[in-house]
């Protein structure tokens, strides 16, 4: 039992929103020449996107995870839910009418650096019911929201409970409105370095100063991630990244194996610095497999 978990919570981590299944096309270099058509290695399928992934790369630490989100009845929605039984993960799943989300993901063969173009197709006015997702919030120690368009009308439950939240804002560039709220409603807020390029220390600094978060992480794949806390320097500190322990195959779900290696160490008691090295850790691990294969276990995580 995590040591900061609450008394009666019955899972450690609850994920809400971000299952979809990544269709994987590995390529010589990105970016692409114009051209007819390509040659490519055999394409792969991989259900999981971010929450599906940070679902089960929780679960794989030990963690005690439930999962709600919407899915499509069709093979797609089939697929996400044989991965994540596969990966023990509790998944109690809603229908959506309009499918299963989707990804075509462009995976370079020599970097593993991708491209991804995401089909979200989840209707504008799509809603969890809250009598289906607030018992499971009050049985939760920790949620993890996905910027599901659907998952900000949780917030409200979610802060007049108490209960600690992250996102992962992705590729936010600092402005668009979609990310604001999550941005500024959640305790811990992960986002990728792309996004805001030179602008990232200022984009960290804004959240922490009008919004409630006591952390922003900043991933920048191989050149490591960056961390601004409230009780530290304006300026976000570095945090070097990890060496793989093997060749680096596809970093497809990096991003998401940081954020569950970052979880498991809040969860457990460790500093926000730790926190931040042990999803370094994770992250380099999942960049040696394709898809969600093959994700680190807790022993693995605290021995390097």
């Amino acid at each position: 039992m995590s040591e900061q978990r609450s008394q009666h919570a019955v899972y450690d981590v609850l994920v809400i929103g971000g299952s979809g299944v990544d269709t994987v096309v590995r390529v010589d270099s990105l970016p692409v020449p114009l051209a007819d058509s390509f040659g490519v290695p055999a394409i792969r399928e991989w259900p999981g996107h971010t929450g599906g992934n940070v679902a089960l790369g929780c679960r794989a630490l030990g963690l005690e995870v439930k999962f709600l989100d919407f899915i499509g009845d069709d093979w797609i929605g089939g697929q996400v839910r044989e991965r994540l039984a596969k990966g023990g993960v509790d998944f109690e799943p809603l229908i959506s009418p309009t499918g299963t989300r989707r990804a075509v993901n462009l995976v370079d063969t020599a970097t593993g650096r991708r491209m991804s173009f995401y089909d979200a197709r989840d209707p504008g006015d799509l809603r969890m019911p809250r009598d289906f997702y607030l018992p499971h919030l009050r049985r939760s120690g920790h949620v993890h929201l996905s910027i599901m368009d659907f998952a900000r009308h949780l917030l409200d439950d979610i802060e007049e409970l108490g209960i600690p939240v992250s996102t992962d804002l992705h590729d936010w560039d600092g402005l668009a409105d979609h990310h604001r709220e999550f941005a500024l409603r959640c305790d811990l807020v992960f986002l990728s370095a792309a996004g805001a390029g030179e602008r990232i220390a200022a984009v960290m600094r804004d959240i922490l100063r009008e919004g409630r978060a006591e952390a922003v992480v900043a991933t920048a794949g191989a050149g490591g991630s960056y961390l601004l806390t409230r009780d530290g320097s304006r300026t976000p500190r570095p945090i070097p990244a990890t060496v793989p322990p093997g060749p680096v195959v596809d970093s497809n779900g990096a991003g998401d194996a940081y954020v569950s290696g970052f979880l498991y160490g809040r969860l457990t008691g460790r500093d926000l610095e730790e926190c931040a090295r042990l999803g370094a850790r994770a992250g380099a691990h999942a960049c040696t497999a394709e898809g969600n294969t093959d994700l680190i276990g807790p022993e693995a995580l605290l021995s390097a």
